[in-house]
């Protein structure tokens, strides 16, 4: 059974990546309050980067121009361009932080917080008129899915030989 049926429509896989993003957020947010150790931190927050990055390409390559051309809303999608942009920024400041950084666990809330409020005007937003627009929703799983996975690919770091002796034995 193919992964993509479990997602109704593009908007069910897209939000599907929201709350798995802020359940990440929340873990980072827990660490911080706990005192948690940088190195924690450091990967949760590389974990982070890497989904919203990979989510954020497939909504500018294939969800944004169908839902800008059905909903004839530019303002609207250019908003959300705008936030992308800005999300953008952040996680390339986090990119060169180390977690022991001054202001690391501070760039990493800021970009939950922009997230966050990016994903409340998708919802509110984007997504309901996606929904009522003459966009294939559904058809539109497939190719984000796949393009997705394919991007997730690409941030593995790509283990020598050496390396996967050390892991099978």
């Amino acid at each position: 059974m193919s992964a993509t049926l479990f997602y109704e429509d593009a908007v069910d896989l897209l939000d599907a990546d929201h709350k798995l993003v802020q359940r990440m957020f929340l873990e980072f947010q827990g660490l911080c309050d706990d005192g948690g150790p940088a190195e924690a931190k450091g990967q949760l927050a590389t974990k982070i980067c890497d989904d919203l990055t990979v989510h954020a390409q497939i909504e500018e390559e294939i969800f944004y121009p169908s839902v800008r051309d059905a909903i004839d809303d530019d303002a609207l999608m250019d908003e959300a361009l705008q936030e992308h942009a800005q999300a953008k920024e952040t996680i390339e400041e986090i990119r060169s932080m180390a977690p022991t950084d001054d202001g690391y666990d501070a760039a990493v809330l800021q970009l939950f917080t922009t997230v966050m409020d990016h994903v409340m005007d998708e919802r509110e937003q984007v997504f309901l008129k996606a929904r009522y627009a003459s966009v294939d929703l559904r058809g539109m799983v497939p190719e984000l899915y796949a393009r997705k996975k394919e991007l997730q690919a690409q941030l593995q770091p790509a283990i020598t030989p050496a390396e996967e002796e050390e892991v099978a034995s």
